[in-house]
């Protein structure tokens, strides 16, 4: 089955509690005069339906994006695959025509503007199997292709305990899509570079920055 951009609702993943970053929303902070979301939304929208953000905490402090947001569907921050299944779960109330979520983290302003269509093209008609990005030798979990069809056994799963990603997307078969680097500026940059800490925030701006020069 060929997944088209009308069947792939994106997931921007902005649940987590940013402890290397001091806390709060690290997408909501400043990078070259732009949020972080803003940047991560602005390349992902023409490659997906719709998009939707994962966050727990008030809704409101995102109401300037005008997109929905669904807090994780279980409590204690359960990690990435509670909001793999909060955006599962909201796609099949309000876009029952879509097949797949596609996941990105709300900290990585660089990811590439064809990674919806490669991670849909590595899966091919495997219905079940979930493509995870890959750079510079290593698997980013956070950012895949997930088949709306596993949300009553993701949700299984987590009521059982199972926290690392990988270990539930091996049981349907993982699929690694390997990325090459970007250039920004006059760098080559890992593609899924995220800024955690305030170190690699600065990086970013410094980044973006000198690529507008």
């Amino acid at each position: 089955m060929k997944r088209e951009r009308s069947d792939i609702v994106g997931v921007v993943l902005a649940g987590g509690l940013s402890r290397r970053m001091g806390g709060g929303d690290k997408g909501l902070l400043d990078v070259a005069g732009k949020p972080m979301l803003t940047r991560v939304v602005e390349r992902l929208t023409p490659q997906v339906s719709c998009i939707v953000i994962n966050a727990n905490g008030p809704p409101e402090r995102f109401a300037g994006y005008g997109l929905p947001v669904v807090a994780d569907p279980i409590d204690g921050f359960a990690g990435p695959l509670a909001g793999v299944l909060a955006g599962m779960r909201w796609t099949r109330e309000a876009m029952p025509s879509a097949t797949a979520i596609a996941t990105v983290s709300s900290d990585a302003p660089f990811i590439p503007l064809d990674l919806v269509a490669r991670l849909a093209q590595a899966v091919g008609d495997r219905t079940n199997a979930i493509a995870i990005a890959k750079s510079e030798g290593h698997l980013h979990p956070v950012i895949g292709l997930w088949p709306v069809a596993l949300a009553d056994d993701l949700e299984a799963a987590l009521a059982d305990g199972v926290r690392k990603v990988l270990n539930w997307t091996d049981r349907h078969g993982t699929v690694p899509v390997a990325f090459e680097a970007v250039t920004i500026g006059t760098a080559a940059i890992d593609p899924f570079f995220n800024a955690n800490t305030p170190d690699e925030l600065a990086t970013a701006t410094r980044l973006l920055s000198e690529g507008r020069s």
